[in-house]
């Protein structure tokens, strides 16, 4: 091979410098106006560019992305790609190339990066429990077995970061909340919570990394922990909320991970139920039931707050409500597309991109006007994610 062909090579994988006659070699780009979209049937990532609402580039390989879910490394530069086949895949959004992957499990639905960026955690089905790698290698740091009976593991669900080397988790079949401390990998301290309510699905942490939350599919009601307590304790929040209605068949567990948080009020995904639940931050006590048009799936806050957007589980897949935060209204019913998979917001909250898994189609909508501002053919698109996740706790 040439020098010239070498020196081309070698710009193309640094994604630095462009030197000339190196035509192939993609043009610098700072990270902060980049995200993925998953491409769930063929197991690719669609790079796209938040502020020139373009596909960049496709970067295939990637497994089974059926339920996959990213993270970013600090700069931006790198995703980890969690896919459902327990794949995990280390993605240069520069060099658009796949650095690492390892096969860390058999069935894994998402994962976690610490708070300072060194380290990626994966929640697993099978077998349950957590694995924890070094970001820069992929080389496997620390196991965590979700055992809670005597040769019984649980699977895993709803694990975020926390500040400090730290991450919760929940173990659906288990009724329980772990938090694993791994300022010494070598030796991860396991703080167990028990008997915090039947069957938790999924949970989140709030945006200082104070309240963990787990959603609990088995009754009415959350778990929350204060995770400032120098105990902690899960007690029950909302306990209750639907006694006395006729709870609805589940079409699609709601996911409480992008869920919105505006002032001094959450808004909440009620399970099996056309709502979405107001809860005053400071009491964690109930003050608001807004009726949606389906049962909610996503419910997410506009940055600012002011707006909040949900989609739905089947059969009204097709449709995203927005809620004004001042008056707890519906503002606008959009149809952006059939199978209506996930939303999320540009940086500052001026869009919205809607994933609309079987019209093939992404859609950015101006969330001011409710204009369309663009539409992106991406082949089943579900999960969207940007690189402004990279500074946010839980994210």
């Amino acid at each position: 091979m040439k020098r010239r062909e070498l020196m081309c090579l070698a710009a193309a994988a640094s994604a630095t410098t462009l030197l000339p006659g190196c035509a192939t070699a993609p043009a610098p780009v700072g990270t902060g106006d980049l995200g993925v979209v998953i491409e769930r049937a063929r197991g690719t990532l669609a790079l796209v560019n938040t502020s020139s609402r373009t596909v960049l580039a496709e970067i295939t390989g990637l497994g089974d992305l059926s339920h996959a879910s990213v993270v970013f490394s600090r700069d931006g530069a790198l995703a980890f790609v969690f896919g459902r086949d327990g794949g995990l895949s280390k993605v240069n959004l520069l060099t658009r190339r796949i650095e690492a992957r390892v096969m860390q499990a058999g069935n894994s639905i998402g994962g976690a990066i610490s708070a300072d960026g060194t380290l990626v955690a994966a929640q697993n089905y099978t077998p349950g429990g957590v694995k924890v790698f070094d970001a820069k290698t992929l080389a496997l740091v620390a196991d965590i077995p979700a055992e809670y009976a005597v040769g019984k593991l649980s699977r895993v669900v709803g694990l975020v970061d926390l500040p400090g080397r730290r991450f919760a988790f929940t173990l659906f079949d288990a009724n329980a909340i772990w938090i694993a401390d791994l300022s010494d990998v070598a030796r991860p301290q396991i703080t167990k919570l028990n008997d915090i309510g039947r069957s938790p699905y999924d949970a989140l942490v709030t945006p200082e990394g104070r309240h963990y939350i787990a959603g609990l599919f088995g009754e009415d009601g959350l778990a929350l922990v204060d995770l400032w307590d120098a105990s902690p304790r899960a007690r029950r929040i909302l306990a209750g909320y639907g006694k006395g209605e006729q709870p609805l068949p589940v079409f699609k567990m709601p996911h409480l991970r992008g869920w919105a948080v505006a002032g001094r009020h959450a808004y909440l995904p009620a399970i099996g139920r056309h709502e979405v639940l107001v809860v005053d931050t400071g009491t964690w006590e109930p003050v608001g039931r807004i009726p949606v048009a389906g049962q909610p799936v996503f419910v997410i806050a506009r940055p600012d707050g002011r707006q909040v957007w949900v989609n739905f589980a089947v059969p009204d897949y097709d449709r995203v409500q927005v809620i004004d935060t001042q008056t707890r209204q519906i503002v606008r019913t959009l149809s952006p597309g059939k199978a209506v998979l996930h939303m999320e917001f540009t940086p500052r909250g001026e869009a919205v991109w809607i994933s609309a898994r079987d019209a093939n189609r992404v859609s950015v909508i101006d969330t001011g006007s409710f204009a369309t501002l663009a539409e992106l053919a991406v082949d089943s698109p579900s999960g969207i994610f940007f690189t402004s996740r990279a500074t946010r706790i839980g994210f």
